[in-house]
């Protein structure tokens, strides 16, 4: 499940990221940010006290993959709003990461965004972070027609949509369940983080506390 990196990655020519509490360290506080919001809509659209919309929430994700998913199998609400609203956040939180920019120019191949976020905040976060020109492409919840991560459908639709070939892969994600679909494509799979607390599983190849060491790690004997 973990241990030494070493050359064993040596096969991947496609970088594929997920991007909140991954590209960046959850100590920086967005996705709390993010959640406050998020909580809020649901206190509106669903008309519960907070503290039970909170709950509710937290099963939405657990059985959807995002409380949107959620909300649409369960309520009429309006997807745009929902997206436009809990994504609009400030980002002074947020340090820009030169090191990282490096590390992942650095990487052999391409690098990809797949994220259960909006296209706008990813982009925007992206740019924040000054790792834009890093990434070949962005795949987000809306590329995914609003269903997330863990459906496998949506990996499917993220390779097709870049070409990727899933053996030539890696995939990085803080959440361990996101993980088992690009381990059944093929994909190479490393967890940044401690999981959240989830169970982990025989479907994580490496276990990384932080993105930065871990990349630093990475040994290559033919990047070609």
């Amino acid at each position: 499940m973990s241990g030494p990196v070493g050359t064993g990655l040596d096969h991947v020519r496609h970088w594929v990221f997920d991007m909140d509490d991954t590209l960046y360290p959850r100590e920086q506080g967005l996705m709390s940010l993010v959640q406050a919001r998020i909580n809020a809509f649901v206190v509106e659209a669903v008309g519960m006290a907070p503290d039970e919309a909170a709950v509710l929430q937290r099963q939405f994700l657990d059985e959807h993959g995002t409380t949107l998913a959620g909300l649409m199998a369960s309520y009429t609400i309006d997807a745009d709003r929902f997206l436009h609203e809990v994504h609009d956040v400030p980002l002074d939180g947020l340090e820009p990461d030169a090191r990282l920019a490096d590390q992942l120019k650095a990487l052999p191949g391409r690098c990809y965004v797949f994220t259960n976020g909006a296209r706008e905040y990813a982009h925007r976060v992206l740019n924040h972070l000054g790792i834009s020109d890093c990434f070949e492409g962005v795949f987000a919840i809306e590329d995914a027609e609003l269903t997330p991560k863990p459906a496998p459908s949506t990996f499917r639709k993220m390779l097709d949509r870049f070409g990727i070939d899933p053996h030539r892969a890696a995939f990085f994600e803080d959440t361990p369940r996101n993980l088992e679909p690009a381990k059944i494509l093929g994909m190479a799979t490393i967890l940044i983080g401690d999981g959240h607390g989830k169970p982990l599983g025989d479907h994580i190849d490496y276990i990384a506390p932080d993105l930065h060491d871990f990349l630093s790690d990475l040994s290559f004997k033919d990047a070609a």
